[in-house]
């Protein structure tokens, strides 16, 4: 097994480093004279969601986005305009921005074993099969993949719609692991595992694996495991390319923590509510 050295060891985990709470109290007294008084809930107590997720969820920006429209003053919650930060409301009270009122949807969250065939998009102006055919009319809400997987490329793919989270869990930034198992034309000769381990030089930029190792006990040369986190477009097979191997299969078996076990090809299921809860972790949000 080869492992790339990492320069960023001890440093704290992408999407914690960002996270700073303010002081104790702090801002207290700016918040209480900020805002134009509270207004009135309709079910102040019960199954409260902070304002800003609810801004989010209804597709018009990010939470921080959200918290910008609030703290300026261009939200209003049952009529009255709020800039409390952290303000928590019901399913049941109307907000608006500009005049618009906000609806939010449930948030969906599914894990399919993608099949062969299948492209990630939501729909193809060629005909092509898509990965929301083999959803149908199952799910009402509109869901979108998180990130792409290649036509051929088979394994686990995210989708939701939750744009917030899709967002973080495609960004460079926050990292997300990914691992592979590969297929190639011939044995991966162990010379170029160590190439493919130090980074392999692309068009694009230096291409760089965490791990990569012949899967199982290694008899059988020709598969092999790599876990990465670069989002690059056919980044695996580009670098396999670069030194004259051909995939003959791609197969993605971990994405963010979740892995496909016990999903057949080309079926699907919800989340988990722990399984969302970890996403959440992973990304930050």
């Amino acid at each position: 097994m080869e492992r790339r050295r990492s320069q960023n060891r001890g440093k704290s985990k992408p999407g914690h480093a960002s996270k700073q709470r303010n002081p104790a109290g702090k801002h207290k007294s700016a918040r209480r004279s900020s805002h134009r008084g509270r207004p009135k809930l309709k079910s102040e107590g019960t199954e409260l969601i902070r304002l800003n997720k609810v801004i989010a969820h209804s597709g018009l920006c990010s939470r921080r986005a959200a918290d910008d429209l609030i703290r300026l003053g261009q939200i209003k919650v049952n009529g009255k305009v709020v800039t409390e930060m952290g303000l928590k409301i019901s399913p049941s009270d109307t907000v608006k921005y500009n005049s618009k009122v906000l609806t939010t949807e449930k948030m969906v969250y599914i894990l399919m074993n993608k099949p062969k065939d299948h492209i990630t998009t939501a729909s193809d102006d060629r005909g092509r099969r898509t990965v929301l055919d083999l959803i149908g009319k199952s799910v009402k809400e509109r869901v979108v993949p998180v990130g792409r997987l290649d036509r051929n490329t088979t394994g686990l793919l995210l989708l939701t719609n939750d744009g917030e989270l899709t967002k973080k869990l495609t960004h460079p930034r926050y990292g997300i692991k990914k691992v592979y198992h590969i297929t190639l034309n011939k044995n991966l000769k162990a010379e170029d595992m160590r190439k493919i381990a130090a980074g392999v030089k692309l068009d694009d930029g230096k291409a760089e694996v965490d791990v990569i190792a012949y899967v199982g006990d290694g008899a059988d040369k020709k598969l092999i495991g790599i876990e990465l986190h670069s989002g690059k477009n056919r980044i695996i097979r580009r670098i396999f390319e670069h030194l004259e191997y051909e995939v003959t299969r791609l197969d993605r078996i971990l994405f963010a923590g979740l892995t496909k076990k016990d999903v057949p090809r080309g079926k699907w299921r919800f989340l988990k509510e722990k399984e969302i809860g970890m996403l959440m972790m992973t990304s930050g949000k």
